[in-house]
This record gives C-alpha cells, sequence and structure tokens, in this order.
C-alpha cells in the first residue's frame, strides 16, 4: 500500500484586533460537521508547495502573501493521508476573498476561542502560533497582514494581537523603526480625533531576517 500525502494549511489574519484563524466546516467523512483547517490531497504530479499555493489562493482568493512549510506529521488523528505536510500563511483580511458556500463553509475563528477541532489540528495552530510569535523577533514576517502603508499604532497591534500581552508603545517604536523594516512614507492620516498619524511602510514586501 503506497504512501498518501496531503497539505493541510494554518491561514493566520488580524480581526479585530485578534489573532485568527481560517477553518472549514467539513461537509463529509470522516470528522463531518466539525471544524478543521483547510487542506487536501495533491494533484497527480503536483508538489507539496504547488499544492499549499493552490489551497491557498483556493480559500482566499490571493497568492503573493507570506507563506512557509511548517512540519511534517505522519498522521493527524483519523485523517486519511499517512503524511500530512503543515503550512503556515499570513493574510491581511481586507484583501481576503473566502467562498461564499454553505457547504464546507470556510469561516474565521478567534485563536484563543477555536471550536473543536478534527484530526488533531488543534495541535497543528499552536505549533503555528508558536512559530509565528518567534517569527516576530527576528523577521518582517507582519508584512503580509497589513496593509502597503500603516501606522505605526496598527503595526503595535498586530503585534499585541500575536504575541497576545500589550507592548510599550516607546519601546516598541524605537525596536521596529530601529530595525530597519519600516520606514516613514512622508505622508499621513487621520485616526480618529487625534492629530494626524505618520504612515509607513515595510522597507521589503518579500521575506526578510533583521
Amino acid at each position: 500500500m503506497g504512501v498518501s500525502a496531503a497539505v493541510v494549511l494554518v491561514i493566520f489574519t488580524i480581526q479585530q484586533d485578534q489573532l485568527s484563524v481560517l477553518l472549514i466546516e467539513r461537509a463529509a467523512q470522516p470528522a463531518a460537521g466539525q471544524w478543521a483547517l483547510p487542506g487536501g490531497a495533491l494533484l497527480p504530479g503536483e508538489t507539496v508547495d504547488g499544492a499549499a499555493t493552490r489551497k491557498l489562493a483556493g480559500e482566499t482568493g490571493v497568492a503573493d502573501v507570506f507563506l512557509e512549510q511548517l512540519y511534517t506529521f505522519d498522521r493527524l488523528g483519523d485523517g486519511l493521508a499517512s503524511v500530512v505536510v503543515c503550512y503556515f500563511a499570513l493574510v491581511d483580511a481586507a484583501r481576503a476573498r473566502l467562498r461564499a458556500e454553505s457547504e464546507w463553509r470556510p469561516a474565521w475563528h478567534p485563536v484563543r476561542r477555536l471550536p473543536p477541532l478534527a484530526f488533531e489540528n488543534d495541535k497543528v495552530v499552536a505549533y503555528a502560533q508558536e512559530r509565528l510569535r518567534n517569527k516576530l523577533v527576528y523577521t518582517n514576517v507582519a508584512y503580509s497582514l497589513l496593509p502597503r502603508q500603516f501606522t505605526l499604532t496598527r503595526l503595535q497591534r498586530v503585534y499585541e494581537a500575536i504575541l497576545g500581552e500589550p507592548e510599550d508603545k516607546r519601546n516598541f517604536r524605537k525596536r521596529v523603526v530601529g530595525s530597519g523594516i519600516v520606514r516613514e512614507t512622508g505622508q499621513t492620516a487621520k485616526e480618529g480625533a487625534h492629530r494626524p498619524a505618520m504612515l509607513y511602510e515595510f522597507a521589503s514586501r518579500e521575506p526578510m531576517t533583521l
């Protein structure tokens, strides 16, 4: 009996200042009616990277975002595949276009309040969340969660949502600007009743290590 392979994606976004993950309500066995991470079997002749890119575009409508291989599991729960290659991706919720379908329904769920997940997917989400937190320290990975221009306040909220704790405003600004991952655009934007705030952009919207 041959080895069956599948890919699974942990697709993170920030919604209402909370780290959220895309889940699919399964419409067939195994685990019908339960929530699970998006994924599926490889097409004939398809690589695992190709399958992950295809699934990401199919579920969110975007492809030019951060996508990285996370871990390979021998098996996950009662899933049909004997080898599961997991990836994680970061998507700006404003750009994502989820499928408008009642079967295999997609929905964003806050990571802090996940429903019971099929196929030990809670373990995969936790692993991806830890990897993401670590990457904030030494990469520009947050670029994929934000529009092209943003205020430092909005960037700080993204960091806080991922880390799960507040950041000191002055130290945060000193750290991220000093790291060189963001730069001023020379433009400003109004935020509520406050005076216009400087808009920033990432020095690169491709993965980079500090």
